[in-house]
């Protein structure tokens, strides 16, 4: 932010209608009080934008790793479906993994390539399981960035009807003062 000094103003017409009126400089240039409020508005709606990208592209980041959470899981419940539901049968089944379910497995702890892959049935269950304590995590993280994200849009929206106002009733104000004056 810009460094704001104000300078007391000696004026014997200003003072004897009992008024203080103040210079105010912003780094180093003069500006009048309207300006500063100004500068001052339209900086807290470009601090409060900074925030939002961030947490904006944290929340396609997410979203991205759930997707490819979903196609794993995808994956893992074909895989289960294979398995009889007594203990009789194959312990084992294939499944086919693409590079980004892989990758998404990986997030969760589980060492997996892409391609086909041959597990256990206690495998495969345990692995259903870790993906998905991984989706309900994250979604619980989406839904708390999200209400973040909406706090700091209406935050942004605020400040830039603020700043807009502000300006219009500086405009309306001088236009009177002009007007007043012819």
């Amino acid at each position: 932010m810009a460094t704001i000094e104000s300078n007391s103003i000696q004026s014997a017409r200003i003072s004897s209608w009992g008024i203080e009126a103040y210079d105010y400089t912003m780094n180093g240039t003069p500006v009048d009080f309207q300006d500063l409020l100004t500068s001052v508005t339209k900086y807290r709606a470009t601090t409060v934008e900074h925030e939002i990208q961030p947490l904006s592209t944290r929340i396609r980041n997410r979203n991205a790793l759930l997707d490819k959470l979903g196609d794993a899981l995808s994956t893992l419940t074909g895989m289960q479906a294979n398995f009889n539901s007594d203990s009789s049968g194959s312990s084992t089944t294939t499944g086919t993994f693409s590079a980004d379910a892989a990758a998404a497995l990986r997030a969760c702890g589980v060492t997996v390539s892409s391609g086909n892959q041959t597990l256990s049935k206690s495998n495969v269950e345990k692995y259903v399981q870790l993906v998905k304590s991984k989706i309900d995590g994250l979604n619980n993280q989406s839904q708390t960035d999200m209400t973040r994200l909406q706090s700091l849009v209406d935050r942004r929206d605020q400040a830039y009807s603020a700043a807009t106002e502000l300006m219009q009733n500086v405009s309306d104000t001088r236009g009177n003062l002009i007007q007043n004056i012819g």
